[in-house]
């Protein structure tokens, strides 16, 4: 079976369930290049490619900066480079340590919302204590 080698912008859109105004917004910020045939855009699969990192760098909580950075680097080469897995590496070292802080942020929520439902009952299992008092 032959493999695709070019899509158009409504094709992208429906694999990767965006709007072709996502896909467009992509383009707009430098890190998809199509081919033009007069206003239609032409989409290769290196496009795909991108496209599908870009979501999964999303995902994975990195900014379009970060991704365009990265981009670059692996654009500066064939294959990749020792210097863009080491910054790749440093992202990914500060998105860990965003995501262990945002978790001991949940967890003192959690614990302070605990707290506030506790003294909650508290005070209301005294009011109707006081009310029974009072009522006798």
């Amino acid at each position: 079976m032959k493999q695709q080698t070019t899509f158009s912008i409504s094709e992208l859109a429906r694999e990767f369930d965006l709007t072709t105004r996502s896909v467009r917004f992509y383009e707009d910020q430098k890190l998809l290049f199509p081919k033009r045939s007069g206003q239609t855009r032409i989409y290769s699969r290196q496009d795909r490619v991108r496209l599908k990192l870009i979501l999964r760098g999303k995902r994975l909580g990195f900014s379009l900066a970060e991704i365009r950075e990265l981009f670059s680097l692996w654009d500066k080469t064939n294959s990749g480079s020792e210097k863009q897995l080491k910054r790749l590496i440093e992202v990914i070292t500060i998105k860990r340590a965003e995501l262990s802080q945002q978790l001991e942020d949940i967890a003192n929520l959690q614990a302070e919302l605990t707290s506030a439902e506790t003294r909650c009952l508290e005070a209301l299992q005294n009011l109707k204590t006081n009310s029974k008092k009072s009522n006798n």
